[in-house]
């Protein structure tokens, strides 16, 4: 009996607990309306320290790999790597909006899902859902709550919604205070979805309202990671100048420094060639104290001491005219600049993009070296350092055509005209070096070859000169900005098939104005831009006709505007700069061409006076001996790749001798006597 109570208490007891135990609730993906204790008591451990690991990944930007500046060795992690970022110090990022994180799974509906449907792109047989992480919304207020929801939608890579949710807040002129935090939000999500010039917008805007707000800092960080995206970093030079007095955070003050050497180099150029010499003299200054501040191991140490050297080159040829002490100084100081570049680019150790990074300046040091030299006189030096840039490469056939007037210069013709047999190889028809037959007829002129002479001349007037009128009229047409760059632009869509004669060569100098680098960049970011405007036609229905998409695209439109006429004034720049070489080129072959006549002249009266015997003409010597590695192979009028660039001109020289002209002069007034 006392057995049987027991058990029928304990069954009681199982009831009343059963009745006690609350009913399962439903369970979606929501805003969750709970307290914060209650919910995190709900989790497990192991959800717990996933969440951690995530929100320590998102406190910090990403650090993206960029084809125009190298890596920082104290960077996180990139998004796409495994292993997720230290948690950065709250000094590295004040922000309390989690910066962009890797991509994670969005959280799975397990009863049906009764969210709303956001993306557009929901799996078919499966009901849509919109997942994020649960907000607590407990003591805050509505506004606040707008924006943490766009805050999850972020963290949840929804960045559309998260863009559109936050442009919300900032129509609203109610939510004020929230506007630069929810600004913060839209220019993250769109750097999310590759819109980088988009992105670049609203940050400058954050950056515009000043240092005391809250985001202004990490602001600034983002413009470096946009900068490792866009083909163009002085799009970004000109914001990051806006703000060279701010402090920078320790891992991003050596990119700082590089980034604003290269603004003010650009700004100096720019200064020179408008003639104010004084204010470009404050901006290479500037150029060599940024480049110092750049310790020796870090990555942008290398080209920081390029643009270093290239600033004491500036400086040296300004001044050596006035001050050849001051000037030879500042050539060494160039030239060592050089040395040291070289050395820190040995190929080696360093693959991928770094490598291609580092090979690029090794060449343009080379170059560099060897110009500083030439322009020194020091011709065998110049010849041995355009030597080293190695065939095929992007500098070869300047270093080529460049190391040819070297080897005029100490003699060595066949050399020299080796090199013009390479540039007028059908491999490099579309290739602009008008020189070239300036310099092959001034060498058949040293050699008094004037016959030959003669007809290279009338070949460069005949191929050049309508080349000069158009040219001429191009630029005296005075047109806007933006229709000189169009020029350009017509001309990268042109099919060469369709172009012959003088248009042949007017499309090579309009690309070879694209070949300066400013304007390059500058034609680069507006290709980038027009791009990105056709971008949006790619993204969902939702975020493409929104209005914030419209306000985008006026921006990206006003940006293209802005970058269009910059290219368009650098553009007729270029073209006025190729006419005024190509009219000195002309005045240069007409002085040839009379001094041709003058010499030829002089040789028929000497044969006068030889009495119409046949001069004697100078004994060429030559041999057929090479190196060990070579062959020597005689040249018949057909290329081979593997041969450009080692081709010698056998010459012989036209010089009569005048001893042997004079004895014949001497001998007939002896026997008229």
């Amino acid at each position: 009996m006392i057995r049987s109570l027991r058990l029928l208490r304990l069954a009681l007891l199982g009831l009343v607990l059963v009745w006690a135990m609350p009913a399962p609730a439903q369970s979606f993906e929501g805003l969750d309306t709970s307290s914060s204790k209650k919910k995190k008591r709900g989790k497990t451990s192991a959800s717990k320290k996933k969440k951690r690991g995530k929100k320590g990944a998102e406190e910090a930007p990403p650090p993206e790999s960029s084809p125009l500046t190298a890596p920082i060795e104290a960077t996180p992690v990139a998004p796409d790597a495994a292993t997720p970022a230290p948690t950065p110090t709250p000094a590295e990022a004040p922000n309390p909006i989690p910066a962009p994180t890797p991509p994670a799974p969005a959280a799975q509906d397990t009863q049906g899902g009764m969210g709303l449907d956001l993306t557009g792109e929901a799996p078919k047989g499966t009901s849509p859902t919109m997942t994020f992480d649960a907000v607590d919304v407990s003591g805050k207020t509505a506004d606040r709550q707008k924006l943490d929801v766009a805050v999850s939608l972020f963290k949840n890579d929804q960045y559309e919604q998260a863009a559109m949710a936050s442009y919300e807040i900032l129509k609203d002129p109610k939510m004020a205070g929230l506007h630069v935090e929810a600004r913060y939000v839209v220019a993250k999500a769109l750097y999310r979805m590759g819109l980088y010039h988009s992105s670049l917008g609203e940050f400058s805007k954050i950056l515009a309202v000043g240092p005391q707000t809250k985001f202004f800092n990490t602001s600034l960080e983002w413009l470096f990671f946009i900068s490792r995206k866009t083909k163009n970093e002085s799009v970004i030079l000109d914001e990051i100048a806006r703000y060279a007095n701010s402090p920078f955070p320790e891992k991003f003050r050596t990119e700082f420094h590089y980034l604003l050497a290269r603004y003010h180099f650009v700004r100096g150029r720019a200064l020179d060639q408008v003639g104010q010499s004084d204010q470009a003299d404050t901006s290479f200054e500037e150029v060599k104290r940024l480049a110092s501040l750049i310790p020796r191991s870090d990555p942008f140490y290398p080209r920081a001491k390029f643009l270093e050297g290239l600033a004491h080159f500036r400086n040296g040829g300004k001044v050596k005219s006035a001050d050849a002490r001051r000037g030879d100084t500042n050539m060494v100081s160039a030239i060592e600049a050089m040395k040291e570049v070289i050395r820190l680019t040995r190929p080696g150790g360093k693959t991928g993009e770094q490598a291609k990074l580092d090979q690029s300046l090794r060449e343009l040091a080379f170059m560099q070296l060897a110009r500083t030299h030439y322009g020194m006189q020091q011709n065998r030096y110049a010849i041995f350092y355009f030597g080293k840039i190695e065939r095929g490469t992007n500098q070869w056939l300047e270093a080529m055509f460049e190391a040819s007037w070297a080897n005029y210069r100490v003699g060595q013709y066949e050399q020299a005209l080796g090199n013009l047999i390479t540039l007028s190889s059908p491999f490099f028809r579309d290739e602009y070096f008008p020189e070239a037959l300036i310099l092959k007829a001034v060498i058949y002129y040293e050699n008094c070859r004037y016959r030959e002479s003669s007809l290279i001349l009338q070949d460069f007037e005949r191929t050049y000169l309508p080349v000069h009128d158009q040219l001429q009229a191009l630029v005296k047409k005075n047109m806007e900005a933006s229709e000189y760059y169009s020029v350009l632009a017509d001309v990268q869509k042109k099919n060469k098939e369709e172009l012959s004669g003088t248009e042949v060569i007017l499309e090579r100098i309009l690309r070879l104005a694209l070949t300066d680098q400013d304007l390059k960049k500058t034609n680069d970011s507006i290709l980038e831009l027009e791009g990105e405007l056709d971008a949006f036609g790619e993204k969902g229905d939702t975020f493409k006709y929104s209005e914030l998409a419209k306000d985008l695209l006026e921006g990206l439109k006003g940006q293209r505007t802005v970058l269009i006429d910059k290219a368009g004034i650098m553009s007729k720049g270029k073209l006025e700069t190729e006419l005024i070489a190509l009219k000195q080129l002309l005045a240069n072959g007409l002085r040839i061409k009379f001094e041709t006549t003058t010499k030829e002249k002089e040789f028929l009266e000497e044969q006068l006076k030889a009495g119409g015997k046949t001069a004697i003409v100078k004994k060429y010597r030559y041999t057929v001996a090479v190196a060990d590695d070579q062959l020597y192979w005689p040249y018949e009028g057909e290329y081979w790749r593997d041969e450009l660039g080692t081709y010698q001109y056998t010459l012989t020289k036209g010089c009569i001798e005048r001893d042997t002209a004079n004895r014949d002069a001497q001998a007939r007034e002896a026997s008229s006597l």
